[in-house]
């Protein structure tokens, strides 16, 4: 066929069709009748995977939609970065998982973090950071809130009782981190909900990476806090972890169960200019078909390796919410069902060096030295103690080193074996 050639007549479509229908360019060069090209595929294609669309600019069918269509309550698409088909799935699908109403994703679950505090603080605003919180967000609270005039106190999280005594008129935000980052500890999270609600103004938000909305629903902790809550006001999640599973996507949600705190935190992350890639959410999507299955293994093997290591003699300490005697493991058990993937032992200082710890580290084999979690392959992170925490019994152990274990889907057999050759090079 010639560049001149008439193109071929356009499928019939529906009047629901329109806005996306392009002009029959009858008698068009080739290169616009390729841009331009009139077919459109028929509607009904069903499949397991979601459909992945890819668009930065969308079309409108004429001025009056352009004018009457809607973005933020999801009823229509404006942008690319305000949401497409394959990411509102996505939203919708995460805030189930969670127990929420309203999802926002975010490039990174330190970005999904970060945008809580920006979205509902202000200069002359106090937030409270646990004292185990995730070193990332305790690092944006204390430099980058701080150049915005927004203050932080540190408070102990396994003491409720004490919380009270930080919250003062100016304190908005109060993070919870369960378990603790690193050192495993598990709060009690009605408790700490009990004190916060006492004061009607403050938000409350939960690092809810490691329960990924499976080990316990952090909107349903038995603590009213609206008709529709009983839980915190917000979930984040670094869905890079568990939901991810692959250890290849970076991204993080924020849920919601209130709509006014929803729409708050949905314009500033408009603002912002925050967006996820189509093919990173179409590897969310997928990933969460096996979540439940493999958030299941994690646990299990993770259980078996924790009570293995709490029987050898060169730890001092086993931390894993799931094992009596570590630290919160009564409160895990009120409201937990889970425990997910990560264990963390104690080596005390004056027993094995440093250097001694970190050459345990790399006797291993089938443990792979990196951060992060929740993916198939095991991996393992050494720590110094020095200064990690303020309060509870790691505080002021500035000579020991704690190792954190995430365990994969390998068998656990092969992890505990891996681990106990390494532990030669200590004898």
């Amino acid at each position: 066929m010639s560049p001149s050639d008439t193109p071929p007549a356009a499928v019939p479509v529906t009047p629901s069709d329109t806005a996306s229908k392009p002009h029959d360019l009858h008698g068009a060069g080739r290169a616009t009748t390729l841009i331009h090209h009139a077919y459109q595929p028929p509607g009904g294609f069903a499949a397991v995977q979601p459909g992945v669309f890819k668009a930065s600019t969308v079309f409108f069918s004429d001025t009056a939609a352009l004018k009457a269509r809607e973005w933020k309550d999801k009823s229509g698409y404006t942008y690319g970065l305000h949401g497409t088909p394959t990411t509102f799935t996505l939203e919708e699908r995460l805030a189930s998982l969670e127990g929420g109403r309203q999802c926002l994703l975010a490039p990174s679950g330190l970005s999904a973090l970060t945008l809580v505090g920006q979205s509902v603080l202000k200069a002359g605003d106090e937030v409270l950071i646990p004292d185990n919180v995730y070193a990332p967000n305790r690092d944006f609270t204390r430099v980058e809130l701080a150049h915005w005039g927004i203050t932080h106190r540190v408070y102990d999280p396994m003491d409720p009782a004490g919380l009270a005594a930080h919250i003062t008129e100016r304190t908005r935000l109060l993070w919870l981190e369960a378990p603790g980052s690193v050192t495993l500890e598990f709060p009690d999270l009605p408790a700490l909900l009990q004190v916060a609600r006492a004061h009607p103004r403050l938000i409350v938000a939960l690092d809810n990476t490691w329960g990924a909305g499976l080990a316990f629903d952090p909107f349903r902790l038995g603590v009213p806090a609206s008709a529709d809550t009983e839980g915190v006001d917000i979930s984040v999640h670094a869905l890079t972890k568990y939901p991810s599973g692959g250890g290849d996507v970076l991204m993080g949600s924020v849920v919601t169960r209130d709509e006014a705190l929803h729409l708050q935190l949905k314009l500033t992350h408009m603002r912002l200019g925050l967006g996820v890639g189509a093919n990173d959410a179409e590897a969310l999507l997928r990933g969460l078909y096996s979540l439940p299955l493999r958030y299941a293994a994690h646990d299990r093997a993770t259980r078996h390796v924790a009570h293995w290591l709490a029987a050898r003699p060169e730890f001092e300490g086993v931390l894993h919410p799931a094992l009596p005697g570590s630290p919160g493991h009564e409160a895990w058990t009120r409201v937990a069902t889970a425990a997910g993937g990560l264990v963390s032992v104690v080596f005390r200082g004056d027993r094995h060096t440093p250097e001694r710890v970190n050459a345990f580290v790399d006797a291993l084999r089938v443990f792979r030295i990196g951060y992060s979690w929740g993916g198939p392959i095991s991996l393992v992170m050494p720590y110094s103690l020095k200064g990690m925490r303020r309060f509870g019994a790691l505080a002021g152990r500035d000579g020991d080193t704690l190792v954190r274990f995430a365990i994969g889907l390998e068998d656990p057999a092969d992890l505990i074996a891996d681990i106990a050759q390494a532990l030669a090079v200590l004898n």
